[in-house]
């Protein structure tokens, strides 16, 4: 059995805090410049390159890339024959997000209740989601997520009668009511199926897929590419001044469902939609 110590998953913790608040993932640094040579915008254009070259700097100076460093989501990848050793992983987890902030100069932004709104003052506790699958495997991502996206997802529970049409059109209505606000050009995480929470989960899994990397799934490849041209039809435009470049990507997901249900999931990353991983 595979043993992993505690003191390392804290380490590669912070690291990958850092990392991901302060390195824009070379895909979506690539859709940049891609996206810099269509888009018809003047203005568009202007702001593309402005993303781009605030990329390099957070890159370079080792700074985060945007003031709101989000809540730090992490994602779990634990196989079953592997040992935790020397404390609680979830302690060791939120250890490595305390220390990440701290050290990275990242803003807190966590309250330790929804109501009475007090700030934790480092960033913790975690959103913390674990997948158990075979072997000794352990990976970690790290994906921070800020609020101004985060507000502008949705979920609903469509009936199964609305089918393929019904999902586009909530796809649709979700990105154009968001507008400006989170900071496009964006990218659109959609879960379809399971139940109300696996939807929600599967749609900002979504967000992690590398958007040169294709849906395995022919239909779905086809359906996330139609939704795209749609969207980015809707001239919201980088930043929200206007343009062809909403969106630089939509990532679907899908699993089982009831023969009642179609529940769909909307999970809005901004234009950076932060994240980093690594193993031990």
């Amino acid at each position: 059995m595979k043993q992993v110590k505690t003191a390392d998953i804290t380490a590669l913790v912070e690291q990958l805090c850092i990392e991901a608040c302060c390195v824009i993932t070379e895909d979506i640094n690539n859709k940049f410049k891609s996206c810099l040579q269509t888009e018809t915008s003047p203005l568009g254009k202007e702001i593309l390159g402005t993303l781009i070259e605030n990329a390099r700097i957070a890159r370079e100076e080792r700074s985060p890339m945007c003031q709101d460093t989000g809540m730090t989501v992490v994602f779990v990848r634990m196989g079953q024959n592997v040992q935790i050793t020397g404390g609680f992983i979830e302690d060791a987890i939120n250890q490595g997000v305390r220390q990440g902030y701290e050290k990275g100069y990242l803003r807190k932004s966590v309250v330790k209740d929804p109501i009475h709104r007090e700030n934790t003052k480092d960033n913790t506790p975690a959103v913390i989601h674990y997948e158990i699958v075979p072997d000794d495997v352990f990976h970690i991502t790290v994906s921070p997520k800020g609020f101004g996206s985060e507000n502008k997802s949705a979920l609903r529970m469509l009936t199964p009668s609305e089918g393929v049409e019904g999902v586009k059109r909530f796809v649709l209505d979700t990105v154009s009511a968001a507008g400006g606000n989170p900071c496009p050009p964006i990218i659109v995480g959609v879960g379809i199926g399971g139940t109300m929470e696996r939807a929600a989960l599967l749609s900002k899994k979504a967000l992690l897929r590398l958007l040169d990397t294709p849906n395995p799934d022919p239909s779905l490849a086809s359906l996330e590419a139609e939704l795209l041209t749609e969207i980015n039809k809707l001239g919201i435009g980088p930043a929200g001044f206007g343009g062809i470049t909403t969106a630089l990507g939509v990532n679907i997901l899908t699993y089982a469902t009831h023969i009642a249900g179609l529940p769909v999931s909307v999970n809005i990353g901004c234009h950076a939609t932060r994240h980093a991983e690594g193993g031990l």
